[in-house]
């Protein structure tokens, strides 16, 4: 089971801790921005000791905002030697502290596809005007609602080189909109996931052929939802629970996955 690091914040804007890496110290910032009005408050994670442009990867957070669990993957992917960004989509401060504030929160924008979209993209944006990103080599990777997030960045044309869900919603209201998909995509999901029901797996599928993507689609058996989060407890009768099996290969698949999307 992966080790959680919490972040330390020591000013408003950004703050750097270090943590050890194969390369360097990766070092982290929370960073600020907007869309329109709204301020957002991302977290940013590289390697300091690789020099030059590196690939770039957009993470978004599940239902619950950007937490420990994002923070900890976006350092992870520093240390393998990417650039990477958690994007913030419900603004500074709006971090959901249980299941009715943040289904009420995921449902803003799971009911405004287009705001979902532009809020998404605002993270990517961040991470594409960064000094030390390979603007040819970026992906997008999302938890949960994040994964559905990073779907719907995929069916808005966003010109990156791939998009990998993690046990992520796959319904979309338009799904002639999957045309505009212009990067190759990875669904990593849980076979036995009662909130992605089969009904909503054949229609993503058939949405990806229809529109002739170049799409993965891995099943864990035994897996429900939010597999990948070792804060979830391990007993799936409830539908959600870790899964360290299908936590590992994912990953796994994911790093395959960017090698073949950057190479």
């Amino acid at each position: 089971m992966m080790k959680l690091l919490p972040a330390v914040l020591l000013s408003p804007l950004a703050v750097l801790t270090c943590a050890p890496s194969a390369f360097g110290e990766v070092q982290t910032e929370v960073v600020e921005y907007r869309h329109g009005d709204v301020v957002l408050e991302g977290y940013l994670a590289y390697d300091d000791a690789i020099v030059g442009q590196q690939p770039g990867v957009l993470v978004v957070h599940e239902w619950t905002g950007i937490g420990d669990y994002v923070r900890n993957r976006v350092e992870q992917l520093a240390e393998l030697g990417y650039v990477a960004f958690a994007a913030d989509i419900y603004g500074k401060g709006i971090r959901p502290q249980n299941r009715q504030e943040a289904a009420a929160q995921a449902q803003i924008y799971r009911t405004d596809r287009q705001l979902w979209r532009e809020r998404t993209n605002a993270g990517l944006q961040v991470l594409l005007d960064n000094e030390r990103v390979d603007d040819n080599r970026v992906a997008a990777i999302g938890y949960c609602f994040g994964g559905g997030a990073v779907l719907e960045l995929a069916r808005s044309g966003a010109p990156i080189a791939g998009f990998v869900s993690f046990h992520g919603s796959l319904d979309t209201p338009d799904p002639s909109d999957a045309q505009n998909i212009q990067g190759k995509v990875l669904i990593l999901h849980g076979a036995d996931d009662p909130l992605v029901p089969p009904e909503q797996v054949e229609a993503f599928q058939s949405e990806m052929r229809s529109a002739s993507v170049d799409w993965q689609f891995v099943e864990y058996g035994g897996a429900v939802h939010a597999f990948s989060n070792p804060e979830t407890d391990t007993d799936p009768s409830d539908g959600v629970a870790y899964n360290e099996a299908a936590d590992r290969r994912s990953w796994t698949a994911m790093r395959q996955f960017f090698a073949e999307i950057f190479e």
